[in-house]
């Protein structure tokens, strides 16, 4: 569910111009077809006159690339057809056990993955989840009660750099201290700019990545939240054409506690903006400092000694292989399966497959 820029690649009737100038999750699953492990494709969004130049686009920069690797898809609506609730129609042509993925705007995730929950569909679906502590726990239920597997898809936890930091963070003593920082550049609010500030903000968008990472380096020494308070930055977005709501730069400051003894406290901070210069050599920077009683973790996922200099781009950049990877194989086929990105679909669909077993 969803045909955007996470899904296809596609925006405002081209190629994005971001790192996922192909996709993520169309990609992934196309792939994950030709290994076998997934069979018939759908793709639902709410414009259907958008599906010939997607198709298109995905020919021209998908199969054509990747040796003629297999794009089919059944697209709802049709072609000459606009429908916001195309998603039902979709679902509802699956039966139980099969499964969906959900890449829509935040606040239309609730109702997307409650539908198909109650149909026995399962479901991954992109973060944040939902926004309402009451949505999390109802589909909690409803998937319990229909034994379903849903997914959230926090594909940083796959990142080979972030997963050993978890680790290791396990024998650094009681947590003291987390900061972390992720963005994307001004021109991602265009691709942004009719949900920007009025449907979710760049804290759900971004933050929710790095505070799930922190979530699952300290729960597993009993730190729990206690406290969160926020502070916002105004003006850059706005000055952009965004509504005058959005925020460009929001910090979350959050009071950890340790639950056998409440007098060992943490703080974290997690700064998330998509104000962030155009050409600052990378896309997203992402990068966190933890700190705790007997040493410290830092990671920077720009600076992992790739860069390339390149006269076309008139900067120097750093790239992110183990995001996704897209140069293919010596055979012409996609060669991605390790990037964290892939990974994270990967481990949702042998979730599935392993609930049919």
């Amino acid at each position: 569910i969803g045909t955007g820029e996470y899904t296809t690649g596609f925006v405002g009737g081209g190629a994005s111009g971001s790192d996922k100038k192909v996709g993520v999750i169309g990609l992934s699953l196309f792939d994950l077809r030709r290994r076998g492990k997934v069979n018939n494709l759908s793709m639902a969004g709410t414009n259907g006159t958008k599906f010939p130049a997607i198709r298109e686009h995905l020919d021209k920069n998908i199969s054509k690339v990747y040796n003629n690797l297999d794009i089919s898809f059944d697209s709802y609506p049709a072609n000459d057809v606009k429908d916001a609730e195309s998603y039902k129609v979709a679902i509802d042509a699956l039966k139980p056990g099969d499964a969906i993925t959900i890449f829509t705007p935040d606040t239309t995730h609730f109702p997307i993955a409650l539908y198909a929950i109650e149909r026995g569909i399962h479901v991954l679906v992109t973060k944040p989840a939902v926004k309402l502590l009451e949505h999390h726990q109802q589909l909690i239920k409803a998937a319990e009660e229909k034994g379903v597997y849903v997914f959230v898809e926090h594909h940083k936890r796959f990142d080979p750099a972030y997963s050993d930091a978890r680790h290791k963070a396990q024998s650094l003593g009681d947590f003291n201290y987390f900061y972390s920082y992720m963005s994307q550049p001004k021109s991602q609010l265009e691709t942004f700019k009719a949900w920007a500030g009025v449907d979710s903000d760049i804290s759900y968008y971004l933050n929710s990545h790095h505070i799930d990472i922190c979530d699952s380096m300290v729960t597993q020494q009993g730190y729990l939240p206690v406290k969160v308070s926020a502070s916002a930055s105004k003006g850059v977005a706005t000055d952009l054409g965004c509504d005058p709501a959005t925020e460009d730069t929001i910090s979350l400051i959050v009071q950890w506690a340790r639950k056998d003894d409440p007098s060992k406290r943490a703080t974290g901070v997690y700064t998330a903006s998509w104000t962030a210069p155009q050409r600052a050599g990378v896309h997203s920077n992402q990068y966190f400092h933890y700190l705790a009683q007997n040493g410290e973790i830092r990671i920077d996922q720009a600076k992992r000694g790739y860069d390339v200099a390149d006269d076309s781009l008139g900067q120097l950049m750093w790239y992110n292989p183990f995001y996704m990877r897209y140069a293919p194989d010596e055979d012409g086929n996609f060669n991605g399966q390790t990037g964290y990105g892939y990974i994270s679909i990967e481990k949702f669909v042998d979730g599935c497959r392993q609930l049919r077993l």
